[in-house]
């Protein structure tokens, strides 16, 4: 099966998987569906993060049919560049792999 490519879609495994918290900050309701990552395991400092570990597997939430204005107010919220950077995953969903964003740690972020 070939893996699908969503340039505006999310992959959240911390705060963003509550949607209540989304629609503070996206101001509307997004479609989501279920997911995962290999490769990653969920971890937490101050914030949520993943960290790259072998054999680890974090559950989450996709975020689908996200706007510009919906990637400026994740961005602001996630505090890019200085706590995270957004970097493309291949997640894993019922209806096959999907390449998207998801919202890695910076250093800072870890040590907070």
């Amino acid at each position: 099966m070939a893996t699908e490519h969503d340039p505006n879609a999310l992959f959240v495994y911390g705060s963003l998987l509550d949607e209540v918290k989304r629609q503070e900050i996206l101001g509307h309701r997004v479609e989501v569906i279920e997911a995962r990552i290999t490769g990653f395991e969920r971890r937490r400092a101050r914030y949520n993060y993943i960290i790259r570990v072998e054999g680890a597997e974090t559950g989450g939430l996709v975020m689908l049919s996200l706007t510009a204005e919906d990637w400026r107010r994740l961005d602001a919220y996630e505090e890019v560049p200085d706590l995270y950077t957004r970097e493309e995953v291949e997640a894993v969903t019922d209806e096959g792999p999907l390449r998207c964003w998801v919202y890695l740690p910076t250093a800072k972020c870890i040590k907070q």
